[in-house]
């Protein structure tokens, strides 16, 4: 079944045109990328596709009936909203039936039996019901914490008002919403923008297992190819078609290119030729006394046949990239980077606790670990912007440091593009524009104001800067941000050539995976260093983290507890995680109070609810008629719902402890 198609569309903006020719073809249930250079018009494209903005020319189809799920730019939600309002907002329908359910309630209860407004009463509330359990409404919560938890989303952060959260926090809470909702349409425009690892590769996992049909858009590499089936290139307005993941477009794409270069040349060689015989015939036709009118219909034909030939255009063998490469500087000393012993808190906070690390001339490492554990504020002690509150930090003999933070350029967003590159390359102006062209700056695009750049751009003028230092030292905060897979490329392709050290904060994981030797991952205020590309420093990561949790079923054993493989009550339908579900007086009590329960207790106590939990369903799924009973159902109901779910989070925690 086609879900989505566009035929020939075309979109512009004033006189700049950004979609001259786009035809595609989505089914349903694929998963598909959409890639390209940025300002190529992807988010534009996405817009057509959700029906937020209407096409110039062309047709674009949705199929009737399909629910979409698209995340806007700068969505709008009353100012008191927490992040957890915001993500919950997905349950609308859900919480609007409940709602309605507690209003029919109490009218039911004060209306008399004889009373004929009781029956419509009884059969609104019967309909209702029903729709509650079609639209799984008692799993709501239980699905919330799932995107929740693997997003990596704290009780703190769901409890901050959302008009309070980051820009990129807001996008973050943005993408769980879309993932809570249940569409049978995925729109994601860059899904792993603010995302740790670990939320990256829970991620994958649950958009391979997305029931509905998935379109995203993304630089990620690594990404992609773990999730699409098939990926659309957008460049220069028009659309090109590619079966399988990222790394088989590019092989296919790069094929492509030389078949229709090769093509190119041949389609060339020919108009030369028929030029060169339009010419001699011409000629020959002039030389004739008098002159030869068949050598000049014989030429004409031809001319004609050139026009209406269909001309192959010339392929870009290579997208249009930055000039990017690092100069030689003087070889520092063997010791790069020294910290011992270092703690950093802020508050009652705690990042670091004798933390130490250690960069060697000519080594290139990582520093990873998840959200909000102190990576930046790490680099900055390494470059000197924040003291350690103990310990030792140390720069090492003959090293020139370049560092490009995540707050490149701050201070007066009013200066020039061309001012600020020649804040540290002393060359002239017309110098000055002849080098920020190798860096896609064009005419009078150096003398924007900083205020004005893209994020893109920002990080292209902090390149140039850089690449104009004399540095045997980069320490790269989030280097790939914002820059497409071309600049990412280029930026690659500088950095193997780069003779120094490298220390660098990433999540992109195709550029860890090509630049780094070692890992220094951040866990519980201490950096563990793993040696070897990122992949296999990856994997002993996650040895490491599965031996600790052997170790924790191990010494279970020795108490007497049963071991993990054997604590799985109702394992197919335990949610992935789960999360308080209740609300009010009665569930904030069952939380607080510790519960007596051992592990096969509780397991015995769950199968109990979990069966009457299923009877009473199909009791008010019979057609019961007496309000009375339909309320005290509906309220058992709800009451056992609360129980499983704390006996489930009570269960979990002893398994954990």
């Amino acid at each position: 079944m086609i879900i989505i198609a566009t035929q020939h569309v075309q979109k512009s903006y004033g006189a700049d045109p950004v979609l001259r020719d786009v035809t595609l073809e989505i089914k349903a249930g694929e998963r598909v990328g959409i890639v390209g250079p940025n300002g190529a018009g992807k988010t534009t494209l996405f817009n057509l596709l959700a029906g937020l903005e209407q096409p110039d020319a062309g047709e674009v189809f949705r199929a009737k009936g399909i629910r979409w799920a698209y995340l806007p730019q700068t969505p709008q939600y009353p100012p008191e909203w927490t992040a957890r309002d915001v993500i919950a907002s997905a349950f609308g329908d859900v919480l609007a039936i409940q709602e309605e359910m507690r209003l029919l309630e109490r009218e039911m209860s004060r209306v008399g039996e004889a009373d004929r407004e009781l029956e419509r009463l009884i059969g609104r509330y019967q309909t209702l019901q029903s729709e509650f359990e079609r639209l799984d409404g008692y799993q709501w919560e239980a699905r919330m914490a799932q995107v929740t938890d693997g997003l990596g989303l704290s009780e703190g952060f769901l409890s901050t008002p959302f008009a309070r959260l980051s820009g990129g926090e807001q996008t973050k809470t943005g993408l769980a919403k879309l993932l809570c909702q249940q569409s049978d349409v995925l729109l994601l425009d860059e899904p792993t923008n603010h995302l740790d690892l670990e939320a990256m590769e829970w991620l994958e996992g649950f958009l391979r297992d997305y029931p509905g049909t998935v379109l995203m858009i993304s630089h990620d590499r690594f990404f992609l190819d773990a999730v699409v089936s098939s990926i659309y290139h957008l460049d220069g307005g028009v659309a090109e078609h590619y079966i399988g993941n990222y790394s088989a477009f590019v092989k296919e794409r790069e094929e492509r290119l030389l078949r229709q270069f090769a093509e190119y040349q041949e389609q060339q060689k020919k108009i030369k030729k028929m030029q060169e015989a339009i010419k001699r015939l011409k000629e020959w036709g002039n030389r004739s006394h008098p002159p030869n009118e068949a050598f000049h219909r014989r030429a004409k034909s031809m001319e004609k046949a050139l026009d209406r030939l269909e001309r192959i255009e010339r392929p870009r063998l290579e997208a249009e990239r930055m000039g990017l490469a690092f100069h030689k500087a003087e070889r520092s000393g063997e010791e790069v980077l020294v910290a011992e012993g270092v703690s950093k808190s802020f508050g009652e906070k705690r990042l670091f606790d004798g933390a130490s690390l250690l960069l060697r001339y000519g080594e290139r490492k990582a520093l990873l670990g998840p959200n909000g554990c102190g990576k930046s504020t790490w680099i900055k002690m390494m470059v000197g912007e924040l003291p350690p509150d103990e310990g030792a930090v140390r720069i090492g003999s003959r090293v020139k440091l370049g560092y490009l933070s995540q707050r490149a350029l701050e201070g007066d967003q009013e200066r020039r593009v061309i001012d600020v590159f020649r804040e540290t390359a002393a060359v002239s102006e017309a110098e000055a524009r002849h080098r920020l062209a190798t860096f896609l700056f064009y005419g009078e695009q150096v003398f924007k104001r900083i205020g004005q750049l893209s994020g893109g751009e920002r990080m292209r003028l902090r390149l140039a800067q850089l690449m104009h230092q004399d540095v045997n030292l980069l320490v790269l905060d989030e280097p790939t941000n914002h820059l497409d897979i071309e600049a990412r490329e280029t930026l690659e392709e500088a950095l193997a050539g780069f003779q120094g050290s490298l220390l660098i904060v990433s999540h992109d994981r195709y550029f860890l995976q090509k630049m780094v030797d070692g890992v220094y991952w951040v866990e519980n205020g201490r950096l563990v260093h793993d040696e070897g590309t990122f992949e296999e420093a990856w994997e002993k990561r996650r040895q490491r983290r599965s031996g600790a949790g052997s170790r924790t079923a191990e010494n279970a054993r020795k108490a007497g507890e049963p071991l993990q493989s054997e604590k799985r009550p109702h394992a197919e339908t335990m949610p992935h995680t789960m999360k308080p579900a209740g609300s009010g007086p009665d569930a904030a009590s069952s939380r607080k109070r510790p519960n007596p329960y051992k592990l096969a207790e509780l397991e015995r106590a769950i199968a109990e609810r979990e069966a009457r939990r299923d009877e009473v369903m199909a009791l008010l799924s019979g057609g019961e008629t007496d309000y009375r009973k339909l309320i005290g159902w509906q309220q058992e109901l709800e009451r056992l719902t609360e129980e499983i779910d704390a006996l489930y989070r009570e269960w979990m925690e002893r398994q954990e402890s």
